[in-house]
Parts: C-alpha cells; structure tokens; sequence
C-alpha cells in the first residue's frame, strides 16, 4: 500500500477521500484554488498546494498542476475524486505515465465507456441489453430521421459526448425532429466540441437504475447491488436510495449478472457505475432494463450502497489501486436494511432553483445519520463551483424507516442567509407517490408547481416569532402579555405586526410561547441578532422576519421596497435612477451570478428612493442595491 495521497478534487469528496485515508494511515495533499485557501478540504488535509485562480479551466482542470502539486509534495498516488478530470483518459495516461498511481480504471477503459454510441455498440456485442436505438456513424439528417421513424416515437435525440442532460431533446412527432436536430447538434458542439448524436426510444415510464461494480487487477468483477436514482430535475440526480423498491430477486440476479458482463467487457479495474433504464410501465422487468452508460468513477450517491453493504468503497478503490485483490468475494456481499440520500444544494427552489451563494453563517445538520459535506458553519458556497451543501445520508431496516428518517433530516436542516432545498426535498419524501416507490424520472416535472410552492410559517412560528420580538431586549425573557401595551403605546392590545419574509403582517397573540409550550407545541429554532432581526427554521424552510417599522405614517414598512442581491455577482445594467417612478413588476437592473442573468423588479408601485447599484460593480449577497419607496396607501 503506498503511502501519501494527492486528492485533485474539492469540497465533499475531498472530505471523504481524506476520511478514509486517514483512517488507513495514509497521507492526505490537498489542491485549491483562491476561493478554496480556507476551504475544509483544506483545513483536514495533511498537506495543501495552491493550484491557481478560482475557475475550475484555470485550476481544477488543469492536469498538469495537479501532477506538479504531487511531485512537489512526495505524493505517490493521485485520486480524482469524481466531476473534474475523473474521467479524462488523457489525464490518467499522464499520471501513470509520470510514475504515480492512478486510483481509477484503466485509461482504455474511460475511453471504451466515453462515447455512449460506441459504448452501446460495445455492449451490444457483449451481450448486454442496449435501448433500442441508431448508433451509426452516418449523421446525415434525412438518415437520421428515418432512423428515428423506424424506431417509433417518441425518440431521444443524445449527443454521443454528452451528459449532465445537455445535448439532449425529447422529440414526440416527426414534425419536430429537424428542429429539434439541429438544436441538440449545435449544444453538443458547443459544450463538448462533438456535434455527433445518436436516437433511441424514449421510454414512457422511466425509471433510473444503477449497479456498483468493482473489479480489480486480477480479473475479480463483483457489483454491489443496486440503486435507484430517478427522482431527478433535469437529468440531475436529487434523491437516491438502494437497493431499488420493487426489485424482486429474479430481476436483481439478471440485472447485475449484466452490469458484471457490462465490467469484463472492458477490463474494468476499480470503483464503476452501469446506468440503467427501466421502464416501469408494468413494474421492473428483466426484459425491460436496459443499459444506458457507464460511470468510470466514484459516484455521488455512493453512500447509499456503502450503508447497505457495510462496504468502504473508497478503502476498496485505494486497495485495488496498490494492486491488491478485492476485499470480498461475491458471495461475501448482501444487502442489509435500506439506505437513501438527499442532495442538499445552495438553491432557492421557490425562485426557480435560482442558486444561493454566500456565508454560511448559521449551518446545522442534525438528525442524520451519516453527513457528507464539503463545509463548515463560518464558511461559504463558493459561486464557482457546485453549490452542493452536503448530502444527508440515512439508514433503517425497513425503506419506511429509512424515508421516515431521511424526511426528518430535511426538516431539521438550519443554514442561514444562504437559501436551501430542504424543504422541497421534505415535500418529495412526503409525496405519496415516492412513499409507494411508483415514481419516475419526470416526478418532479409532473409535480414542480406544487413541489416549489413557497413555504409558509405556521400560525405557531409566527406566536413564537411575535413573542421573540416583544421580549424585554436585556432579559431575552419572552414577555408578550407584559410588554404588548409598552411597545405599542396604546392599552394591552391583542396583536403585533411584524415584517415576515418582506411582508406586513398582523399576529393575533392568542398565547405566548410559554403557553404554545405547555400546550405541547415544540418550539423550532428562532434566532434574533443584536438589531431585532429573526431568522427562525421550520420543517426545512427557512424565514425572516422583524419589527414592523412605519415610515412616514404609511402603512408600508420600511423594508418592503429594499432590493437586495439574491446571491454574490456582477451588476451589467441598471435601468432606472433615483428618484424615477417604477411600476410594480419593471425591471430595476440585471445582476450576473452563477453564470447566469437575473433580473431584479419593482415589487410595487412607487419611487427610487435609494439606488446603491452601478453597472459594472461586484456585489456580496444580499447587499442593498436599491429601495423603493411605495406609492401611498398601496401596499397594506
């Protein structure tokens, strides 16, 4: 077993990587770019290398830093961790022909697998079951459009090169396929420089089954079982759990007999994924499974089967690596209980999964049993790169347990300023369809609207809220009863208005939170800083509130008009000036963030009272780039 290990990843899979090393007395080299010098990955490694400025093309994807960063620090081994240059066949070359250890599959191998037409011809002649579809190299549009009637449609229009869902269109007529042809050839040569596609049916009921192989330099394949992974927005992964619900033992011996078949083929050494997909029109089929693509990696949701196997996938990887035979057999395998996994991201779901960069200033993850993560309270999601907070990772007996405890997790997630998902991924796991296991990869697309809706708090939350702010500011003893006359400058009244995620808004108080408590309530966490603003966490939703304040003798307050940038970027244009009218729903200005444009609007009627913003500045989340004053009596 070599000694020293180079990690050329970031964030969680870095923190993972590192975790085992340690644990088998190997040392850890880090790499980071600028945004990453203070990063955890960092903080944990034994030794850290400066790799270069903050986007991935000019650090993290530059081969040849990372093999400096090894030789320059003693490292024998480099694991690329998955994303990055995981699966760069040129650059495995480079390192094993550097003389360091590659801990991946052979070169040849990612080579075999890139391509998905040549993957899928390649499995065909093993014997593998492939989706019905064209893989020839004539990519002629009037052949292709033949072939893609002789296929039947609907069809998939796939770039060869592709993944992470670009170079993909659903065609459903023949009308639509020129079209949509040259649509998905010009992304395709767009983001992978290969414009080359291939058709295949398009699968009704869809869903996403994946097998985990391993094999070894000794020609020992084993798989581990296998995942579900289709609950998915936009061909990205959100929730994954193993093994597969609905999988009878029939189905699972002839699935994973072919994702070994699938491994041989190419010689595989190391940690690898078979992509499947089913279609679940009359529930799992052998005969109605296909394979898709091979991951030649470690994957995100490896979690899931480490949790049921008892299995360390890395301390595996790492073992084969130095030459070593796989540590079980196939018979040593089983699986034990029910594992799923959340991928919780830096996104306001609300807002069209717009992401949310910036401190993590308040960060708990809590009722969980297992927590990847990249991150710490005190550091930030970075806008460069993935917002992946961390992945939420449980374990039950039974898949209700392990959903039950999952949901749970979601629920109990606080981070602030920075937006989550945890509440959408609540609301998933509390759908009926995904408590039965009947979902597909278009679940959330069926559901998005009712999925996204924003959250509200509670009639509770906001007692509790209410009552936090009529506290005496010194004890921090809630005192509402006591105190309502005081802060109100009339008799003991009955209410409080107070200003709940931008809105005005009157709280009956009926009970203080005392009285909530002894009723049984359990109170959620609330947060008050030092000027009287509230952050308070409920069923993985996050929402702030403060003193409603009045301005001018107007029923409006005075934070209703503020705009404020909903994560760090670039102002490239400002529309308006002080002192213009607005109309509720005109364009203020354009903020560029995560690659992205954004543009910003009126909430109401009214004036520019306050312009911060100027064309060309960078800005920090939730810098106050304009205020607006609302026209008189228009907003209650």
């Amino acid at each position: 077993m070599f000694s020293s290990l180079l990690i050329a990843n970031r964030g969680e899979i870095a923190c993972r990587i590192i975790r085992t090393a340690r644990a088998m007395g190997i040392r850890t080299v880090a790499v980071y770019s600028d945004a990453d010098a203070k990063a955890l990955h960092v903080r944990q490694a034994d030794e850290a290398v400066h790799i270069g400025p903050s986007p991935a093309r000019e650090s993290y994807l530059v081969g040849a830093k990372i093999i400096a960063a090894a030789k320059a620090t003693g490292a024998e081994a480099i694991h690329p961790g998955y994303g990055f240059l995981s699966e760069n066949a040129e650059f495995a070359q480079s390192v094993i022909d550097t003389g360091l250890i590659w801990v991946g599959p052979k070169p040849a191998s990612i080579t075999a697998m890139g391509l998905k037409d040549a993957a899928k011809a390649l499995m065909e002649a093993a014997g593998v079951p492939v989706t019905p579809g064209y893989l020839g190299a004539n990519q002629d549009p009037a052949n292709l459009a033949k072939e893609a009637a002789k296929i039947g449609y609907p069809v998939l229009i796939k770039a060869v090169a592709g993944g992470g869902g670009k170079g993909m269109r659903l065609v459903e007529v023949a009308s639509d396929f020129a079209d949509a042809l040259i649509s998905c050839q010009r992304e395709a040569a767009s983001s992978f420089g290969n414009a080359h596609v291939l058709i295949e049916k398009y699968i009704q009921r869809p869903r996403h089954i994946e097998v985990q192989v391993f094999g070894d330099s000794h020609g020992n394949v084993v798989h581990l079982f296998e995942r579900d992974c289709s609950l998915q927005r936009r061909h990205q992964k959100v929730i994954e759990e193993a093994p597969a619900p609905g999988m009878d033992e029939a189905t699972r011996e002839a699935l994973c007999a072919a994702a070994v078949k699938a491994a041989k083929a190419v010689d595989y050494e190391g940690a690898g994924t078979i992509e499947f997909i089913a279609d679940a029109s009359e529930g799992l089929r052998a005969d109605r499974i296909w394979f898709m693509e091979m991951n030649t990696r470690l994957q995100v949701e490896h979690p899931v089967t480490e949790e049921i196997t008892g299995v360390d996938l890395v301390e595996w990887q790492l073992r084969v690596a130095a030459g070593e035979l796989l540590p079980k057999r196939q018979d040593e395998l089983s699986i034990n209980g029910w594992a799923m996994e959340a991928r919780l991201y830096a996104e306001d779901p609300a807002k069209g999964f717009l992401p949310s960069t910036g401190p993590l200033t308040l960060l708990s993850l809590e009722e969980c049993d297992r927590v990847e993560t990249g991150v710490a309270e005190g550091d930030a999601v970075s806008p460069f790169y993935d917002p992946m907070i961390a992945k939420l990772v449980c374990h039950g007996a039974t898949r209700e347990e392990g959903l039950s405890k999952l949901a749970l997790a979601c629920e109990a997630v606080e981070c602030s300023p920075v937006r989550t998902n945890a509440w959408f991924l609540a609301r998933a796991l509390a759908n009926p369809e995904f408590e039965l296991g009947k979902i597909t990869t278009s679940f959330i697309g069926n559901n998005l609207e009712a999925l996204t809706e924003p959250p509200t708090a509670t009639e509770e939350l906001k007692q509790i809220i209410a009552d936090v702010i009529c506290c005496d500011p010194e004890t921090g003893k809630p005192s509402a009863l006591a105190l309502r006359g005081f802060r109100l400058n009339r008799d003991a009244a009955s209410s409080v208005k107070i200003l709940l995620d931008g809105l005005a808004e009157t709280v009956d108080l009926v009970m203080s939170e005392d009285e909530l408590l002894d009723a049984g309530w359990e109170r959620p966490s609330v947060y008050q800083d030092s000027v009287g603003n509230i952050t308070a966490f409920e069923a993985g939703a996050t929402f702030r509130a403060s003193p409603f304040r009045f301005d001018g003798g107007t029923h409006h307050s005075a934070h209703d008009g503020d705009i404020l940038s909903p994560m760090p970027g670039k102002i490239i244009a400002v529309e308006v000036a002080a002192g213009d009218a607005v109309t509720k729903g005109q364009k203020l200005l354009t903020l560029e963030a995560m690659k992205m444009e954004h543009s910003l609007v009126a909430p109401f009627d009214g004036t520019v009272a306050e312009l911060n913003a100027v064309a060309g500045a960078q800005v920090q989340v939730e810098a106050l780039l304009a205020r607006i004053d609302p026209v008189a009596g228009e907003v209650a």
